[in-house]
């Protein structure tokens, strides 16, 4: 996507970056220097990035975790991320407004990309978060999330489907909006 032969980052590819996230041109240039520098080939693939991601978390098992997040972010499902869905997906998860980072969450969910997220695809994400969760801290949580299965049966029950019904993308961050117990049970906070 980038000019990866002159070693900068294009100017379509700055000036939508600009558009689309909070960096200024100057955080932009550096991100793509750094990324650069890390990547030489201009993308990553998903054994990078989990090999990254997993040093986020030492005590844990990130990698389904991972898988799930590269997924959310190869927004054009090539296997590997280039600078801009990078740029992107460091901006939803960082800078980002409250339902914007609920879009991606939606799309972290969503992982069969229909556009709609069932009970098993819950289940499968709260599985890959609840491994994220160190031995230790699975003694301190309260007896109806202490299994990845509680977990996603609490949540669910937050949209008020049934076992079979799906939730559209405007329930899901509606419903996350609504309840801080299913914002909280969306993601692993360490130490909380």
């Amino acid at each position: 996507m980038g000019n990866t032969k002159s070693g900068a980052v294009s100017k379509e590819i700055l000036e939508d970056l600009k558009l689309n996230t909070k960096f200024s041109e100057t955080e932009i240039v550096q991100w793509y220097e750094n990324f650069k520098k890390q990547c030489p080939t201009g993308r990553i693939t998903k054994e990078e990035f989990q090999s990254i991601y997993s040093k986020f978390f030492p005590e844990s098992e990130a990698d389904t975790y991972a898988q799930h997040v590269f997924r959310s972010f190869d927004t054009n499902d090539d296997g590997t991320l280039d600078f801009k869905e990078y740029i992107v997906a460091l901006h939803m998860t960082s800078t980002g407004k409250t339902t914007r980072k609920l879009e991606w969450a939606f799309s972290l969910f969503d992982v069969d990309k229909n556009g709609y997220i069932t009970k098993s695809e819950v289940k499968e994400i709260c599985t890959a978060i609840f491994k994220l969760f160190p031995k230790d801290e699975l003694a301190d949580l309260p007896d109806d999330e202490n299994t990845a299965e509680k977990r996603a049966d609490k949540l669910w029950t937050f949209f008020e489907k049934e076992e079979n019904e799906r939730v559209a993308e405007g329930e899901f961050i509606q419903g996350v909006l609504d309840n801080e117990v299913a914002l909280r049970l969306i993601q692993y906070q360490p130490g909380k």
